[in-house]
């Protein structure tokens, strides 16, 4: 998409010559008086407004999966017992089998379990923000009268670092049937019920990182008139087209996220017992990071001030301050080449960027 970006760029600035030559008032070569072409270059600072949007999961464990427990320590039941529900004879059971196998009940005994809660699920709080960032703006202007022009804003695409706002929990529920001689026991269903850890997207410095292409088209009124006023303010308003590549993750975030990939990858191979307990699976969870492209409208407020009162000079300075209505949403997504996809997380980013601009420019 960013050769997209660039193509039209590019047709533009190279088919507003050739409109030129149209015999009419808007695209003739005759400037009555001023210049057609403008390009200035300066410092851009882009100053993000939006706020952190809630990451929303989704996982390969439908709800009412069935899975084998495969060996699991006593301790690990314990510690996952529903604290709603009263299980106190339960636990002494467990605790009374502990002491005489070791503390770990093996897959003969440990049976199956009917797992919820993994399949979607919301983590209110948490989501990712984009910090304030500078780089190199590069604006170029065609006038097709002394007051209206048409404006492309570029520059240099900055590296921009994503803040990772919360915690996000997976809210495992489950019950586990142990089972004697391969017969379920149902009489003896633990019930099963914990949030669990997965990453802090605030412990480990940005969560993210992505470069960040936003080129703008806009439409603009100068007021007053060349050659009689220095200072001319203008308005315009127009479209942003935002491109990110170059994603890349905090590797202490991706290692979280591979290890939830193990949970994941374990109980699709029965062994949910292991889920519970972190222990890796034999599966191999890469993680994946991806940005959708957007378009957001943009307004901006500006000026230009000559250096001198006489027209046929042609060096300006020139400020800005634009606002756009940008968002788009990022992708995480945790696969394995046999799984498949284990886990997709999703979060809108509210971008809305303030834009600040100050440059020198050049009418020719």
């Amino acid at each position: 998409m960013k050769y997209t970006a660039l193509a039209l760029t590019t047709s533009v600035l190279f088919g507003l010559p050739q409109l030129s030559f149209a015999e009419n008032n808007w695209f003739g070569m005759k400037a009555d008086g001023f210049k057609r072409f403008s390009v200035s270059v300066g410092a851009l600072h882009v100053m993000p407004q939006g706020k952190a949007q809630p990451f929303k999961v989704n996982t390969a464990i439908a709800n009412n999966t069935k899975a084998r427990n495969g060996t699991i320590q006593v301790d690990t039941v314990l510690n996952n017992l529903d604290p709603n529900v009263r299980q106190q004879a339960l636990a002494d059971t467990l605790n009374f089998l502990g002491f005489f196998s070791g503390g770990e009940l093996d897959s003969a005994i440990s049976g199956s379990s009917v797992i919820n809660g993994l399949e979607e699920w919301s983590n209110p709080g948490t989501g990712l923000e984009a910090d304030d960032v500078t780089t190199l703006g590069i604006i170029s202007n065609y006038f097709f009268t002394d007051n209206v022009s048409l404006e492309i804003k570029a520059g240099i695409p900055p590296k921009v670092d994503l803040q990772g706002k919360g915690k996000i929990y997976a809210p495992f529920s489950a019950i586990a049937t142990p089972q004697l001689g391969g017969l379920p026991l149902e009489f003896l269903d633990i019930a099963l019920q914990n949030d669990i850890f997965i990453t802090d997207l605030e412990a480990y410095g940005p969560a993210a990182s992505a470069r960040a292409w936003t080129p703008a088209f806009e439409l603009q009124y100068h007021f007053g008139k060349t050659g009689v006023n220095k200072f001319r303010p203008y308005v315009g308003v127009g479209l942003m087209y935002a491109y990110f590549n170059e994603l890349e993750i905090n590797p202490r975030t991706e290692q979280d996220l591979i290890a939830a990939g193990h949970m994941i990858a374990n109980i699709k191979q029965g062994k949910a017992g292991a889920a519970l307990e972190g222990t890796p699976s034999t599966a191999n969870p890469e993680v994946e990071v991806e940005a959708s492209d957007a378009f957001a409208p943009v307004a901006t407020l500006g000026f230009t001030y000559d250096f001198t009162y006489d027209f046929n000079d042609k060096w300006f300075a020139v400020g800005s301050v634009s606002y756009a209505h940008l968002k788009n949403d990022t992708t995480i997504t945790v696969r394995d080449a046999q799984l498949g996809e284990l886990i997709k997380s999703k979060a809108d980013i509210e971008v809305n960027p303030i834009l600040a601009y100050a440059g020198v420019g050049y009418r020719f």
